[in-house]
C-alpha cells in the first residue's frame, strides 16, 4: 500500500438535527462544543419527509432496516440548520453530509448554499450523494428514483456553472436556463469544495468525474472499506476511474466516516477480529494514523447518541480531543 503525507488529520462531528438534536439549545451546545474542542469540520444529516413504509433497503446496517434513533422523522431541513450553525460558531467548517442532491430544485439550491457561504465567512463544504430511500423521492414528486444518479452529476454542473460564470447558461435534461445573473457568488473561489459520498461502483464514478473529495462510510457492509487493505483498495480504485475519465487524481482528496465509534470496548468483526475504531484510545489512534497514511485527510465520527440526552456525546467528544487526539496529532 502506498503512503501519503498529510500534515495534519482534520475531525469531523455531527449534527443529527432530530429529536433532542433538533431543540436550538442542544444544537447550539454541540456546535460550541466542537469549535471549542478544535474540531474542525461540523456536519448535517438530510431528510426531508419521512413515508410510513420504507423497504429494508438502507445501506449502513446488515438488514437494511432504516431506524435512526427511533425517531418520527422530526428532521430539521438541512440548509436551515447550515444557516443557524453559521450564526452561533466562528471557525468550524459546515458540511452538508450527505445533501441528497435530487431532493432539491438545483437553482434554488445553489443560491442557498452561495448565501450560507457568504453569511459564515466562507465555511461551507458541499457533501453530496445521489440518494437510497426511492419512497421519499416519491413523496417529494421528484425526478425518477433510477436517473438519481445522473440528476445528482447534472445538478453538480449546474451549482458550479451558477458559481464561477459571470452570465450563466446550461441547458440540460433535467434543467435549463440562458444568461441570468447569479449574485453573490459563494464567498470560496472558484466555490464551495464538493464532497462525494457513497461506496458502491456509481458512486466512486461520480466521485471521480465531479468532486473534489471522495468521502466514502467505511462500514458499509454491502461496500466494506473497514481494513486499511480495503480502504487503499477503494481510493486506487477511484483515482483509476479519475485517469480514465481525463482528471488528474492527485486533485481529488480522500476523507471518510465511522458510524461504528466506540472507545469504551472492542467490537468484533464476522472473524473474530478487532473493528477498526473501537477500543482503547491507543487502538483508536493507532487505526486513525493507518488510514493518515493512505492519504485520508478528514475523519467523521460518528459519536454514541442518547436521544435522551446530549452528556453522552459530548462526553465521548471530549474523550477524543483529551484521550485520542494528541496520540496522533504529534
Amino acid at each position: 500500500m502506498q503512503k501519503y503525507r498529510v500534515a495534519k488529520m482534520k475531525y469531523a462531528f455531527g449534527a443529527l438535527a432530530q429529536g433532542l438534536f433538533g431543540k436550538p439549545e442542544n444544537l447550539k451546545l454541540l456546535a460550541n462544543t466542537g469549535e471549542a474542542l478544535g474540531f474542525d469540520v461540523m456536519w448535517v444529516n438530510d431528510h426531508i419527509i419521512m413515508p410510513s413504509d420504507i423497504k429494508p433497503n438502507y445501506p449502513y446496517t446488515e438488514t437494511g432496516e432504516f431506524n435512526e434513533f427511533g425517531d418520527q422523522g422530526d428532521y430539521l431541513e438541512q440548509l436551515t440548520v447550515l444557516s443557524f450553525l453559521a450564526g452561533t460558531t466562528e471557525k468550524v467548517r459546515l458540511l452538508t453530509s450527505v445533501m441528497v442532491v435530487p431532493y432539491r430544485e438545483p437553482i434554488v439550491t445553489a443560491k442557498a448554499i452561495a448565501s450560507i457561504d457568504v453569511l459564515s465567512n466562507g465555511r461551507v463544504i458541499l457533501g453530496c450523494g445521489a440518494g437510497w430511500m426511492k419512497e421519499e423521492f416519491e413523496a417529494l414528486n421528484r425526478p425518477p428514483f433510477n436517473e438519481r444518479g445522473s440528476i445528482t452529476e447534472e445538478y453538480i454542473k449546474i451549482f458550479k456553472n451558477l458559481w464561477t460564470e459571470s452570465s450563466p447558461s446550461f441547458s440540460g435534461k433535467y434543467a435549463s436556463y440562458n444568461d441570468v445573473v447569479f449574485a453573490p457568488k459563494p464567498l470560496q473561489k472558484p466555490h464551495p469544495p464538493i464532497w462525494m459520498g457513497g461506496e458502491s461502483r456509481p458512486a466512486l464514478r461520480r466521485a471521480a468525474r465531479v468532486a473534489d473529495v471522495w468521502f466514502p462510510i467505511i462500514d458499509n457492509p454491502r461496500n466494506p472499506l473497514d481494513t486499511p487493505q480495503r480502504f487503499a483498495d477503494g481510493v486506487n480504485q477511484m483515482k483509476e476511474i479519475a485517469e480514465l475519465e481525463g482528471r488528474n487524481p492527485a486533485e481529488i482528496g480522500v476523507s471518510f466516516a465511522i458510524n461504528l465509534y466506540d472507545d469504551a470496548r472492542e467490537h468484533q468483526t464476522d472473524d473474530g477480529k478487532r473493528r477498526v475504531f473501537t477500543g482503547s484510545p491507543d487502538q483508536i489512534a493507532s487505526d486513525i494514523s493507518a488510514y493518515k497514511d493512505l492519504g485520508a485527510e478528514c475523519l467523521m465520527i460518528g459519536f454514541t447518541i442518547d436521544p435522551n440526552s446530549t452528556n453522552a456525546t459530548i462526553e465521548q467528544m471530549h474523550r477524543f480531543a483529551d484521550e485520542i487526539r494528541p496520540k496522533v496529532d504529534v
